[in-house]
């Protein structure tokens, strides 16, 4: 059982924890060896974070199970010389560095990309932190929520009482934090394709505070341009109604909702003609003017009207049926059941020695002829002797010497 084999070859040095320890599970999912520097006991504090967990409170968490799957354990004392040199010859044959902690940690080890390329000028280090490696927040510890607030994506509340459940004041669920490691995989594989043409690693850095910024466009970079920045005709600033009628989501037959997506005129007439509707046909949804709001009202309306009509099982099979953009409002558990999801081989299985079998989703990415089934993440320190012995080659006495010297039992200070 394994991730894919688009990176059989490439392999990855991991000093990752939380959030970033997803960039290496993005590489290890597409088929890299990736081996993950951790500090005893406890290792990574992801394999207990996150809102669930296996079992019971101290069982494995799932993001967890997700982002260390396929993964090598190796626990190191980076604090200590013997520590630093094996992370050092580890990093000689390896074609990249993952430094998932507070920006410029493997720096104040002193094991940072200078050390990194003078033993192996090839190297390509991906630096992935909440706040990145300059400016005044450089050492502000962060967390996944963070992001978003800094960016302006997350909406908060500060009620006067605390909530019954949920988070605390945040009524959005991150954005950043997951997309965090994806940018940081794709960082590091473009400079491992410049490596790979002329011989020269990089340093290349993503922050989680620089993905939030960059994930709405319309909003951020319209906001740099604003003496220049219009509305579209077909947005109407009205608070009191929908943005646009025929982009919004409507309640069903039976209690549920679907989107209705008929941003494009061809969808727009094909969902009229389908429903017997084509009088609608000639309300002007595009300028903007003193009927404008009246006019989408009047449209709102009648949607919401024909929509409560069928269920959304129903509006799904009619959209299918005469071409209409839109689809289902789902809970997650709606989801897992959606007839679409399932037949696309959304998931695999595998046993868990304490939990028994046990189903994940796979990777977004396809491989066409190849089937997506990682191991489970190792338990912390689980492949120290043998990643020792094999990849760089240390004898019987000197892995004894540094698991006598407590450096295979070393803490490393929590990420940034």
């Amino acid at each position: 059982m394994s991730g894919f084999s688009l990176l059989d070859g490439v392999r990855v040095l991991e000093v990752a924890q939380l959030a970033p320890a997803s960039l290496g599970g993005h590489l290890a999912d597409l088929g890299a060896e990736v081996i993950k520097v951790e500090s005893g006991p406890f290792g990574d504090p992801v394999r207990v974070g996150g809102s669930r967990a296996i079992g019971d409170a101290d069982g494995p968490a799932f993001m967890h199970l997700r982002w260390n799957r396929g993964k090598r354990s190796v626990v190191l004392d980076l604090r200590s010389p013997d520590g630093k040199q094996a992370f050092l010859d580890l990093a000689g044959s390896c074609d990249a560095v993952i430094e998932g902690m507070r920006g410029g940690y493997l720096d104040w080890l002193g094991i940072g990309y200078e050390q990194l390329r003078q033993v192996n000028p090839r190297i390509v280090l991906c630096t992935v932190s909440g706040m990145g490696t300059d400016g005044p927040y450089r050492v502000l510890g962060t967390g996944g929520p963070v992001f978003d607030a800094y960016a302006g994506l997350r909406e908060v509340s500060t009620p006067a009482n605390p909530p019954t459940e949920g988070m605390a004041g945040s009524t959005t669920p991150p954005i950043a934090m997951y997309a965090l490691g994806a940018y940081g995989a794709m960082g590091l594989l473009a400079a491992l394709h410049k490596a790979s043409a002329t011989g020269v690693g990089s340093h290349v850095e993503v922050a989680g505070i620089d993905v939030a910024a960059a994930w709405m466009p319309d909003l951020v970079d319209a906001e740099l341009n604003k003496d220049r920045s219009i509305p579209r005709p077909t947005w109407l600033p009205d608070g009191r109604l929908p943005d646009w009628p025929r982009l919004e989501a409507y309640r069903t037959s039976d209690g549920e909702a679907i989107l209705f997506g008929s941003h494009v005129d061809k969808f727009w007439r094909n969902f009229l003609v389908a429903v017997g509707r084509e009088d609608l046909v000639g309300v002007d949804l595009t300028s903007v003017d003193d009927g404008a709001a009246a006019r989408a009202d009047l449209v709102w309306r009648a949607l919401t009207e024909i929509f409560a009509t069928r269920t959304r099982a129903e509006w799904v099979h009619l959209f299918l049926e005469h071409g209409i953009a839109g689809g289902p409002v789902n809970s997650v558990a709606d989801m897992l059941a959606d007839p679409h999801f399932r037949a696309r081989d959304n998931t695999y299985r595998v046993d868990h020695p304490q939990a028994g079998e046990l189903e994940f989703v796979v990777s977004p990415v396809r491989v066409a002829g190849e089937k997506f089934a990682p191991e489970l993440p190792p338990a912390v320190g689980a492949d120290t002797l043998e990643v020792l012995r094999s990849v760089v080659g240390y004898d019987e006495d000197r892995i004894a010497k540094i698991s006598g010297s407590g450096s295979l039992r070393g803490e490393v200070p929590t990420a940034g």
